[in-house]
């Protein structure tokens, strides 16, 4: 199956500091796309994977799991290190579930965490269903687009593949029992009108987290995928100067040709 224009994985070679990146449930890789190319902007080399079952069609989700995603993700954080001297990784929604799992895992070979309205924990009690809903229903209606921004969307499947929702529905204890491993420095950003991952997630992440290092971002103008919604530029600006402080690294790359994965 293609991937959709515009779901293509992101990739820029820069400087000794490299950048991961993570989209979300459903989500593709335009999500984070901006937020990419201003870290390359800024000389980082940055990584931003299409994570499998995702950017072609919401069928495809079907035979994907947490392990799948996270899998991929690791990869792409390996081959960041092979040529970095340091490595950071955020994500958005889910992303930042599975960038939570890669700090618990990984320890301090993790530089430093940015997280954009993380999910650890179910909010609707209808997803306690989800083991035999999934067998009855194949999908529900999608998640995608939660953006205050006028004129603003984003590239993510129409439809909730259920099989792949409950495989997120069991990373979540997973990473929540673990929180309290996560010992990076902590970038935050939430939404407090979030219609998709309720903010009371972020306050999970903040109170179980044995990080010292944790600074807290409100994003008022913003919904969930505030990646592509108003606040997205002080985002942009805030995760590039919290590297510049944990590294010292202040350089701009010229190189300035991108190489789609």
């Amino acid at each position: 199956m293609s991937i959709l224009p515009g779901a293509e994985p992101y990739h820029h070679d820069g400087g000794p500091v490299g950048f991961l990146l993570s989209h979300g449930f459903t989500g593709t890789p335009q999500s984070m796309r901006p937020w990419a190319e201003h870290l390359a902007a800024g000389g980082l080399t940055v990584s931003l994977p299409l994570l499998p079952g995702h950017g072609t069609r919401w069928q495809d989700m079907q035979l994907t799991t947490w392990q799948d995603w996270y899998a991929e993700l690791e990869r792409a954080f390996d081959s960041l290190r092979n040529r970095c001297d340091a490595v950071f990784v955020g994500g958005l929604s889910m992303g930042g579930t599975l960038a939570l799992r890669l700090a618990e895992q990984r320890g301090e070979q993790v530089a430093g965490l940015v997280l954009v309205n993380p999910s650890v924990h179910a909010d609707d009690a209808r997803l306690k269903a989800l083991p035999v809903l999934k067998h009855l229903v194949r999908s529900l209606p999608g998640i995608g687009s939660d953006i205050r921004k006028e004129g603003a969307s984003e590239l993510a499947y129409s439809r909730t593949p259920l099989k792949p929702l409950h495989s997120l529905a069991r990373l979540w204890p997973l990473v929540q029992g673990d929180l309290p491993q996560v010992t990076q420095p902590v970038l935050l950003f939430r939404s407090p009108q979030d219609h998709v991952v309720n903010p009371a997630n972020s306050e999970t992440v903040l109170a179980r987290i044995s990080s010292t290092d944790v600074t807290a971002e409100l994003l008022p103008d913003s919904y969930h995928v505030a990646t592509l919604d108003n606040d997205a530029e002080y985002l942009f600006t805030q995760s590039l100067e919290f590297v510049r402080r944990l590294t010292a690294f202040d350089g701009q790359d010229d190189n300035k040709d991108d190489a789609k994965d």
